[in-house]
């Protein structure tokens, strides 16, 4: 939840100056906080398990107030 009030406060919609409105007024916030956020992450996994801190945390985002179908490509390197 504090994540998304964040990004809602740092990207708003209905901002009258987002000529990039067409699929709604969520349409272009979601390109922006994609841009911001990225579209691909590198994870470390050892021994069959994520190799992550103690407090880090993965989040899968959509931006979209009614996102469509999604799907995630994982692309494995190593032994």
């Amino acid at each position: 939840m504090d994540f998304e009030r964040h990004f809602n406060e740092m990207i708003p919609e209905n901002m009258p100056y987002y000529q990039h409105d067409y699929e709604g007024s969520d349409d272009m916030p979601a390109h922006l906080k994609a841009s911001v956020l990225g579209s691909s992450v590198t994870i470390p996994v050892s021994k069959g398990h994520l190799n992550v801190g103690t407090w880090q945390g993965l989040y899968l985002c959509e931006h979209r107030n009614h996102g469509g179908s999604r799907k995630l490509v994982l692309t494995l390197y190593g032994e």
